[in-house]
């Protein structure tokens, strides 16, 4: 894997959160109703599941 690779990788990360947004609100709004974790709790959820599926959505589009 090259600095290329993963600038491609990284790219593609931002236009690939498009389409994970909606599972980190679902996962944010399931933690809330069942756990009663907080607000910053929830937006923090929020962006790092949106963020890190976005990343393996883009690594698996990049090298499949």
């Amino acid at each position: 894997m090259t600095v290329h690779d993963i600038m491609i990788i990284l790219v593609m990360t931002f236009p690939m959160a498009i389409f994970t947004i909606y599972p980190g609100i679902l996962l944010s709004n399931y933690l809330e109703k069942h756990y009663s974790i907080k607000e910053s709790q929830k937006r923090s959820v929020m962006v790092v599941v949106t963020f890190l599926s976005a990343l393996l959505l883009s690594s698996l589009l990049y090298y499949v």
